[in-house]
């Protein structure tokens, strides 16, 4: 269970601080200290829109992979609000086959580690779903 206090929320069972997207505290301050630029088109970023200014490089919180339950190390992370508002709700996959990212240069070979990990995930987890890798392939070896 949840309580909300303005944009805080804590949960209350184990009293963890989290933000309006659930993600805790303690992982947004990961987050924020591994992704100091854009994790897709490498933009340094700033934290709060500039009065007069473009919001295209304020940092925004992202999920990898669209599923706001998966709040992970591995899915949670930080890009510019232009690059969150080009992606929306795409697969990872097709959206950096998409015109705004061909025009950007933002490709598998330039984005952060943490997107190169989800892409090298994605594509085993296809390759396992259409039948071309055994289900043991996944196995943890003893």
């Amino acid at each position: 269970m949840l309580l909300r206090i303005g944009r805080i929320i804590i949960g209350r069972a184990t009293g963890t601080y989290m933000n309006r997207w659930g993600i805790p505290d303690w992982l947004g301050k990961e987050v924020r200290a591994r992704d100091k630029a854009c994790i897709y088109c490498g933009t340094p970023m700033i934290e709060q829109m500039p009065l007069h200014g473009p919001r295209s490089a304020v940092a925004t919180w992202e999920h990898i992979i669209n599923d706001a339950n998966i709040i992970t190390r591995e899915n949670i992370a930080r890009c510019c609000a232009a690059c969150n508002s080009s992606k929306g709700t795409k697969k990872l996959s097709d959206w950096l086959q998409s015109p705004y990212c061909k025009k950007r240069g933002i490709n598998k070979g330039t984005v952060a580690e943490v997107i190169k990990a989800a892409l090298s995930l994605g594509e085993f987890q296809d390759k396992r779903d259409k039948g071309d890798y055994a289900q043991d392939t996944f196995q943890r070896p003893l």
